[in-house]
């Protein structure tokens, strides 16, 4: 996993403390993992390249955001990574929204050990939604839901939730999925573009209201 490590720091920082944030954040994914199914299996031998450097190329997409909200934070991606690289960064916020209770109590651990400008939310993603009165700019969905349920679940046009931008990641097998009748008017929002920055795993759509 060395050799990972350096090829995903490689592509996404040269900042020692982010670095040294991001390892006591994989040291405790790789514990909780003996217990608890935070990522596939087969992805951890490349969990630096696979999840860490994918989650942190969305920087690029924001690169002044400072409020994000991560929905279905489950193992901690992207959210973490990204409030990892936020942490020197005043005033900066992400929002871990994961209805299941286990993996939040994981989060809020991450959250404790990374020192990571983060908060848990133990929650649905539609009772987040309704209830959602902070400042937000950016919201992230990496490989969360069926692409049509979760654009519906996250309208960024909803009076409580001030977003900017959503990102929705999905699988380098779903750029099948990525069809008209995907950006359906419940987003109020417009398909900009597919991208995948880094050229590692994962596809991200892009809406902006």
């Amino acid at each position: 996993m060395a050799g990972d490590r350096e090829r995903a720091l490689a592509l996404v920082t040269d900042s020692r403390e982010m670095a040294s944030r991001l390892d006591r954040f994989v040291e405790l994914l790789l514990q909780w993992q003996k217990k608890t199914n935070l990522v596939a299996p087969s992805t951890v031998p490349e969990l630096w390249t696979r999840h860490i450097a994918d989650s942190l190329q969305l920087l690029k997409l924001a690169p002044d955001a400072k409020h994000w909200v991560d929905f279905g934070s489950g193992g901690g991606f992207p959210g973490i990574p990204i409030a990892c690289a936020l942490a020197g960064t005043p005033g900066a916020l992400v929002h871990l929204v994961e209805s299941n209770h286990k993996k939040a109590a994981f989060l809020r651990e991450a959250v404790r050990v990374t020192g990571a400008p983060a908060k848990v939310h133990a929650m649905r993603i539609e009772d987040f939604v309704d209830h959602f009165g902070e400042p937000g700019e950016i919201v992230t969905a990496r490989a969360l839901a069926p692409l049509d349920n979760l654009l519906e679940s996250a309208d960024p046009g909803n009076a409580h939730a001030i977003i900017d931008r959503l990102l929705i990641g999905l699988g380098s097998r779903a750029r099948h999925r990525m069809e008209p009748r995907f950006f359906c008017p419940c987003t109020r929002a417009r398909a900009l573009r597919t991208l995948s920055l880094l050229e590692l795993v994962r596809y991200y759509l892009v809406f902006q209201r």
